[in-house]
């Protein structure tokens, strides 16, 4: 078998058939070469990019369920052997966390595996897995390579001749011990030994691997309150109600998977526990069933102080989480939501969440210090320094300390300063393949981390990267996005003769919190022009191109263009661009010492006029369509009379329009509010007019205004 090469002939495929069971029987032997406890082997589909689970050896098919078809490109081990052409070795428990979280996930226990291609020098035809229990050495040895690696070149051999001969393939049945269901004399063998048995004092079970009861005593059937009869040829967590329960389940699964023997405690209604000792081998699991004395006496005692939760964290509030995860929409956003309901989900007291930057760590956010200063350690450390979440961060492997002792006999220089918190938790967020940051939670008192809660932890690690992201991309494009909006809008109105103004903008509360709106005051050869506009959208090109159109009305106006050709050149410069999004405008040159203004308009919403008596009307102005639409389109002017002390009201769309209220009346209450508001200053004027739309918690547009006050001469 040679690296690097591409198959030269059709794929073979799972549904074709042969007239014995030649990958059983292929699987089988390899397996018993090695001492591995369980495989599989793949093969490859139709169209040569998914393989499929053909037949499974010693472990219930249910067990690998997520990966009986995987993608050629999927972050698998046996996808990566028939990509790379070459044998796949995952040694233990943390390297397969590191390298292949998704299974971690799914099965997270100790146990090591070894996936080969199946593949002649010019075919590929699948892959097998093997496994073996968490107690194999962390390196896979010389004769177990050279077997594994030969016996799979002897099997695409068999397959490539039976493709030659047009013999079909096709899955086999998968190779289980067949569950033995009888009575105590049949299952054992002897009725001594059944005598035995039924005289001990504790319960005994018999499982096979799918978890089915083949054998249970006396003492079993009264210690779970279930008949005998009702035990035998069912699985035991369907058997006993209150066993269902999939913490419980887990522990058969750890039990098989790793082949080391695992125990649980479960609380029989209404008040009796019990203990289960599991012991595992190829061929299924002995159970041993007692009363669990000690735990029945704390629990007589009343719950004790730091007791620990039965469940850490139930699916349902996976779920929860992960949904509220996808709303977070700032990296605070982020930081708080952990702090909020997954550090009490876990138990934890405090929380660091960190990223890096330029080859260092930087600190997001933290909660739960009083001191500020502990936190502060974590800012600006090199990612090259060797500390907890330097190593989590550069590794993506999460590590666990349940005692002070153990993490400063690891890290002894950077954890010299107490923090106050005696266990900790340092989660890697891996988000598309790549760390993101480093989550740790800060635990009172001591605190284990067994098995399960570590799977756990680092699922929730997942799901916070995953939010980390999207929330950091976010940020970094609200930061574009403002500091494109801010260069583009005027810092500060220009003094213009005989005119006094003032301007807000109030940007949206939903999506980028940016958009097109815009205006401006351009003096002008003793006069003056104000613009005020809207860019259709929501985001940078809008504000883009906000930046653009404003620049030509100024440009258009310095040159001494009147109103109409403003527009009309602005128009077309817009069609020009080639942009998809559309602007609505309101052009005007004002004379203040002729007391009148020439106006044009684009599609925009009239303007209000406060006279100096109080009365406040709305302009009806001649106009024509919106800019970007018609390259022919002219814009006829409105001349309107501006007696000293009037008001003219300028605004986008935003100021006035709400889901569920009528346009007219939105502008009349603009009116009245106009009118109420007397001679205030302009600037008083501006925030009064504004505050209905600030009071509004969800603006779905963005909010410009712009104020014009005639002085009165003299």
């Amino acid at each position: 078998m040679s690296d690097g090469q591409t198959s030269a002939q059709a794929p073979v495929t799972a549904r074709t058939r042969v007239g014995r069971p030649l990958l059983s029987l292929a699987l089988a032997s390899m397996m018993d070469e090695v001492h591995a406890h369980s495989g599989a082997v793949y093969l490859l589909a139709d169209d040569a990019s998914v393989l499929e689970m053909a037949v499974m050896a010693g472990l219930p098919r249910a067990f690998a369920a997520p990966w009986e078809r995987v993608g050629l490109s999927a972050p698998i081990p046996v996808a990566e052997a028939v990509r790379e052409r070459r044998l796949v070795w995952v040694g233990g428990e943390e390297e397969m966390a590191r390298r292949y979280p998704r299974i971690a996930v799914v099965l997270p226990y100790p146990f090591a595996l070894a996936a080969v291609p199946v593949a002649t020098e010019t075919t590929v035809y699948g892959a097998v897995f093997v496994t073996w229990p968490g107690s194999h050495p962390p390196e896979l040895s010389d004769r177990e390579r050279d077997h594994l690696v030969a016996a799979c070149d002897r099997l695409a051999v068999r397959l490539e001749r039976a493709v030659e001969d047009s013999v079909p393939l096709h899955a086999e049945p998968d190779l289980l011990a067949a569950p033995t269901v009888g009575g105590a004399a049949g299952t054992l063998g002897t009725v001594e030994a059944a005598r035995m048995v039924a005289r001990l004092p504790y319960g005994l079970c018999s499982l096979d691997l799918h978890g089915r009861i083949g054998f249970a005593n006396a003492a079993a059937a009264e210690l779970m309150g279930v008949q005998v009869s009702d035990l035998l040829g069912s699985q035991l967590w369907a058997a006993v109600p209150w066993l269902n329960d999939p913490a419980y389940e887990d522990r058969y699964r750890a039990a098989l998977l790793s082949q080391h023997s695992t125990s649980f405690v479960a609380l029989r209604p209404p008040g009796d526990w019990l203990s289960f000792r599991l012991y595992p081998s190829t061929t299924g699991l002995s159970v041993r069933i007692s009363r669990a004395r000690a735990v029945a006496e704390m629990s007589r005692a009343g719950p004790q102080p730091g007791d620990a939760p039965s469940r850490l964290v139930t699916i349902s509030q996976v779920l929860s989480l992960a949904g509220a995860l996808t709303e977070a929409v700032s990296v605070q956003d982020v930081v708080q939501l952990v702090a909020d309901e997954i550090a009490p989900a876990v138990g934890s007291q405090a929380l660091v969440v960190l990223g890096s930057r330029a080859g260092r760590l930087h600190v997001l956010g933290h909660r739960g210090y009083e001191d500020p200063h502990v936190v502060e350690r974590f800012d600006g450390l090199p990612l090259s320094e060797q500390t907890p979440g330097t190593h989590v961060l550069t590794s993506g492997v999460p590590a666990f300390f349940d005692s002070r002792e153990q993490l400063e006999r690891l890290y002894p220089e950077r954890h010299a300063t107490p923090d106050g918190f005696t266990s900790w938790a340092y989660l890697p967020l891996i988000a598309t393949g790549r760390p993101v940051g480093t989550c740790v939670l800060a635990y009172a008192e001591p605190h284990p981390f067994p098995a399960d809660e570590r799977a756990v932890l680092t699922s929730l690690g997942g799901l916070i990267a995953q939010a980390l992201e999207r929330a950091v991309l976010y940020d970094a494009k609200h930061q574009l996005a403002h500091g494109l909006q801010e260069a583009l809008l005027p810092h500060s109105l220009p003094p213009l003769p005989g005119i006094d103004a003032a301007a807000r903008y109030l940007p949206a509360t939903q999506g980028m919190d940016i958009g097109g709106d815009f205006y401006d005051l351009v003096p002008a050869q003793g006069l003056a022009a104000a613009v005020i506009g809207d860019v259709q959208g929501h985001n940078v090109t809008a504000a883009g191109l906000m930046g653009q159109i404003r620049t030509a009305v100024r440009a258009y106006t310095t040159v001494g263009q009147p109103p109409e050709e403003v527009m009309r050149s602005t128009n077309r410069l817009l069609i020009d661009l080639g942009s998809d999004l559309f602007a609505s405008c309101l052009y005007l040159r004002l004379d203040p010492g002729r007391g009148r203004m020439v106006m044009a308009r684009a599609g925009h919403p009239p303007p209000l006029l406060r006279r100096p008596d109080g009365r406040v009307r709305v302009l009806d102005l001649a106009g024509g369509p919106l800019l970007g639409i018609d390259s022919s389109a002219t814009y006829p002017t409105t001349e309107v009379d501006l007696a000293p002390g009037s008001v003219l009201v300028l605004y986008t769309d935003g100021l006035i329009e709400s889901p569920g209220v009528d346009i007219e009346e939105a502008l009349a209450g603009l009116g009245r509010r106009l009118a109420e508001a007397g001679d205030r200053p302009l600037d008083e004027l501006a925030d009064e007019l504004v505050r209905h739309s600030a009071a509004t918690q969800e603006r779905i547009d963005d909010v410009a205004l712009l104020l014009l006050r005639a002085r009165s001469q003299g």
